[in-house]
């Protein structure tokens, strides 16, 4: 059997098939990396929700801790409330913000919860007039029972899965299965 060397001359370079599979190859490759970037962006803003969640409840804490409030001085149980984060507190005068203003254990109580609350509601950052600083639909309870004091910080999440308060000694927020819950209990002396 004899080689045409004519027809091996003008077999050169790819087919035009094996260029549109290596093509769809490629493009699925990239469309699972777009898609994989995606799903990590949505992952990291949970996260981030959940941290923001955690440092309010341990700042509520760390106000108690620093105020006098000890159960004998009566003035932890003031602390307690189960809506904060609505926007319904006022801002206090005096404000207890400098060195200048000296103020009561129960002024301090009134600062501190103001001042958590503009934490809650994302105050610190805004967009134009819109306050985007904070979690997405938070609320903030406390509640003081002797030296017991729980904290629960509650948050809208992006998918409904299941409520995350459900079954919660302290039921903060508006039920929904796409609520969010930490549960912080500390001790103060």
């Amino acid at each position: 059997m004899a080689i045409n060397n004519s027809t091996k001359m003008n077999q050169r370079g790819m087919t035009f098939i094996e260029v549109l599979v290596a093509l769809v190859i490629l493009v699925t490759g990239i469309f699972g990396a777009v898609a994989m970037q995606a799903a990590a962006k949505k992952g990291s803003f949970d996260a981030m929700q959940r941290s923001l969640a955690s440092s309010l409840a341990q700042d509520i804490i760390e106000r108690m801790r620093s105020n006098d409030a000890s159960p004998a001085s009566g003035i932890l149980a003031t602390y307690n409330g189960s809506n904060y984060g609505s926007g319904a507190l006022t801002e206090p005068t005096p404000r207890c913000d400098s060195l200048g203003n000296i103020c009561t254990s129960t002024q301090r109580v009134t600062n501190d919860l103001f001042e958590w609350e503009q934490a809650l509601i994302g105050t610190d950052v805004k967009n134009g007039t819109l306050n985007v600083g904070g979690l997405v639909d938070a609320r903030g309870c406390i509640l003081a029972n002797g030296n017991t004091v729980t904290v629960a910080v509650s948050w809208l999440g992006r998918d409904a899965i299941t409520d995350g308060a459900a079954g919660d000694t302290l039921s903060c927020g508006t039920a929904s299965d796409r609520r969010r819950q930490i549960l912080i209990q500390a001790f103060i002396f």
